[in-house]
């Protein structure tokens, strides 16, 4: 039988071909058109089709079996082998695997026993200097003068192009954030303790260390944040001397919310957005929300008080984002539920004013001690508690005098002054009382929502804890059920098994510390140490801080500042004192003669 391949029906290089059988010298009838699909192309194709034609004619001279079943036999026989070939191919891409992971932890190891090396070697240089204490009996000064073995590969990590150490970065910025110690102080604090333990460190200067805290707290507001839709903003405005305003928010994931033992902290949440604004409305705050968006995705909830101007904007935002949910802060809310309840109380009235009488005539006596606290004139009813506690311990003074010679000397030292000045409390036993039970269901709601949040059955496990008592006035039955009733419409807003966050506490402690910072700077406007906020948030490690200096420089915070911050209050009275004529005084028309 005489076989002759056909011109190929596609252009060379593809791989389908068109084989026909001729007649040949027995006789047969011509077959139909067979294709054959080979993997090769070029010049080889017709050799290994020829090949292939061989085979198959030995095929049909050695197998008595129809083509039918041996096509099937030979289909079956190809599927086997390449089974067989996939899992060698696997088999091979997992050792190849194996090979590289097992480099990349003997890299590791190694760099780990150099690190370890390093470390033994400055052991030894502290050896002398701990047997030298020993011998003077003094064990904790060797405690003081043996640093840890971490602190001391931290300061011996220099950042490239900078002078000082990750070490000393790090003890700097703890002191300011942790211990809450003043720019100046922690200088200071550095300088006296290297002084007095020897250490050939250099201290570094407080406005050094205050850029290091502005381009860490730039680093953790623009660093890349995780896309995902469980993510929770809380939103809120912090006031200062002027007429901006800063909007803050900052974020966790519903995933990342502590266990239900504790409250959210602020090494907890990530810093999201840091815009001082000079006009606030609904529209600046909805396009605010909408363009961190790009960094977080649809946040899941969205949590704030109740101002009219963040508000407005957030419920504009979620009207445009139906999966976001707005929680109004439990803290907050009772606030709100008190005012109501004792503001339109004359009772409650008339103790305060009396109080603030009592503060300034004792407050310069030997009666100091039982002055009532300040009371503030924004957020009062979030600290009506340490009012009505003092009340309670002023009437507690006044059952139970203490004897005369508990009293210091020079001061009042019988009960007659005591009942002169702070008698009156007694006409307010009744409606002390009746606080007193106020207060506890508040902070029995707050507690709970700080902890477990809101969730489906959050109310009911409330109930159990305000039961109903007889001696519950109409005013308390009144609170309770208001504060019930809040709880159950906001727990609605969570899904089966989800748990929001029903608290946004973590904020304000941020705007607290914040002013702290900023000690009487906080007087003249903000600055760039708005740029702490960010810093206070966040966990603050070694690694972050070398990410920090290695990534973000002096010159991308100035731009910051001037992009996002104007002039503060001192600059524009600075401008005003230069644009006197020289020898101008104040109150004068004319340079002076």
């Amino acid at each position: 039988m005489k076989n002759r391949l056909l011109e190929p029906r596609f252009p060379l290089g593809t791989r389908s071909f068109l084989f026909r059988r001729s007649a040949g010298s027995n006789g047969l009838e011509r077959s139909q058109p067979t294709w054959i699909t080979a993997p090769i192309s070029g010049i080889v194709v017709a050799n290994f089709l020829q090949r292939v034609l061989m085979e198959i004619i030995q095929l049909r001279k050695t197998y008595k079996s129809p083509p039918r079943k041996l096509a099937r036999f030979f289909e079956q026989s190809r599927n086997r082998w390449k089974q067989k070939y996939c899992q060698s191919k696997r088999t091979v891409k997992r050792l190849q695997n194996q090979v590289r992971f097992l480099e990349t932890s003997k890299a590791k190891w190694r760099q780990r026993v150099q690190d370890l090396e390093t470390e033994l070697a400055q052991w030894k240089t502290v050896v002398p200097a701990r047997n030298t204490v020993a011998s003077l009996g003094n064990a904790s000064a060797l405690a003081l003068t043996t640093p840890a073995p971490t602190s001391m590969l931290q300061f011996t990590q220099v950042p490239f192009h900078h002078h000082y150490s990750i070490g000393l970065v790090l003890w700097f910025v703890s002191l300011v954030l942790r211990a809450a110690t003043s720019l100046r102080g922690a200088g200071q604090s550095i300088q006296v303790t290297l002084a007095t333990f020897q250490w050939t460190w250099a201290a570094p200067s407080w406005f050094t260390g205050r850029w290091w805290l502005l381009r860490i707290g730039y680093f953790k507001l623009t660093r890349v944040k995780t896309h995902a839709p469980d993510w929770v903003w809380i939103v809120d405005l912090t006031l200062q001397l002027g007429a901006e305003k800063c909007l803050v928010i900052l974020g966790v994931r519903l995933s990342a919310l502590p266990s239900r033992d504790r409250c959210l902290g602020l090494t907890e949440v990530e810093p999201l957005v840091v815009c001082p604004l000079t006009q606030v409305n609904a529209a600046k705050i909805n396009q605010q929300l909408t363009e961190t968006v790009k960094k977080t995705g649809i946040p899941r909830e969205i949590i704030s008080d109740a101002g009219s101007d963040v508000h407005a904007g957030i419920v504009q935002f979620c009207a445009a984002h139906p999966t976001t949910c707005w929680v109004y802060d439990i803290k907050h809310k009772t606030a709100l539920v008190l005012k109501h309840e004792l503001e339109p109380d004359a009772m409650w009235q008339t103790f305060i004013q009396r109080a603030a009488q009592t503060k300034h005539q004792v407050q310069q006596t030997g009666l100091a001690a039982f002055a009532p606290p300040n009371q503030k004139t924004q957020a009062r009813y979030m600290n009506v508690d340490r009012l009505v506690h003092w009340g309670q311990k002023v009437q507690y003074a006044l059952e139970h005098p203490a004897p005369a010679s508990s009293y210091a000397k020079g001061t009042f030292s019988d009960a007659v002054a005591l009942q002169a000045k702070l008698g009156w409390v007694t006409q307010f036993a009744a409606p002390l009382q009746e606080w007193s039970r106020l207060l506890d269901l508040v902070t029995t709601v707050e507690t709970v929502i700080r902890h477990q949040g809101l969730s489906r059955g959050v109310t009911q496990e409330l109930r159990t804890k305000l039961p109903a008592q007889e001696s519950d006035t109409a005013r308390a039955q009144r609170v309770r059920q208001d504060l019930l009733t809040f709880v159950a419409a906001e727990e609605l807003k969570a899904a089966p098994e989800e748990r929001l966050l029903g608290s946004s506490e973590v904020i304000e402690s941020a705007f607290g510390k914040l002013k702290r910072l900023e000690r009487d700077q906080a007087k003249n406007g903000f600055t760039g140490l708005v740029l702490g906020l960010a810093a206070l948030t966040a966990p603050t490690t070694a690694e972050v801080i070398e990410q920090a200096l290695a990534t973000v420089s002096t010159k991308d915070v100035i731009a910051w500042c001037k992009q996002n911050l104007g002039s503060s209050l001192q600059a524009l009275k600075r401008k005003l004192t230069l644009a006197l004529p020289s020898g101008t005084k104040v109150g004068s028309t004319s340079p002076a003669q």
